[in-house]
C-alpha cells in the first residue's frame, strides 16, 4: 500500500468515504509449527498485536483448540476489542493460519499483517483489506 506522510492509501480512503469498518484478511503459509500450536503464545500474539494497532481489548482472549478431522484441526482464537473484533484459526496439518482484523477504528494493516507473518514465523503472507461501508 502506498503511503503519504506515515499514512498509508488504506487509511487515507478509509478516512476519505467515511468507512465504516477495515477488516484485513492475513493468510499465513510455513508458520513455525511450535507457534500455532501454543495457546500461550497466540495469547501473547492477540495482545501485542493490539498493543501494536492502538486497539482497547474487551476482556481476555479466547484460544481453543478443535477440529473434527486433521485437515482443519488447531487453534481458534478471538479477542473482543471495544471497535470490534480479532479472530483466527491456525490449521496444524498445513502449518497455515488464517486471521482476520476487523474494526470501525483505523489501523495500519500492513503494520499488523508485517507483524503477524514475523510473529508466527510465516514463510509467506496473503494480505486482504476491504472497507466495510
Amino acid at each position: 500500500m502506498a503511503e503519504t506522510n506515515g499514512v498509508s492509501s488504506v487509511v487515507r480512503e478509509f478516512r476519505e468515504t467515511d468507512a465504516w469498518g477495515l477488516c484485513t484478511c492475513i493468510d499465513l503459509l510455513g508458520c513455525d509449527p511450535a507457534g500455532i500450536r501454543d495457546a500461550d503464545r497466540i495469547r501473547q500474539y492477540l495482545v501485542e498485536v493490539c498493543d501494536l494497532i492502538g486497539m482497547k481489548r474487551f476482556g481476555e482472549p479466547q484460544v481453543v483448540h478443535f477440529g473434527p478431522t486433521n485437515r482443519v484441526a488447531g487453534y481458534s482464537m478471538t479477542q473482543l476489542i471495544e471497535t470490534s473484533l480479532i479472530s483466527g484459526h491456525f490449521a496444524n496439518e498445513t502449518n497455515s493460519a488464517y486471521i482476520d482484523i476487523f474494526s470501525c477504528k483505523e489501523y495500519e494493516p500492513d503494520l499488523a499483517a508485517d507483524f503477524t507473518r514475523r510473529f508466527f514465523g510465516a514463510g509467506s503472507a496473503t494480505v486482504r483489506t476491504i472497507l466495510r461501508q
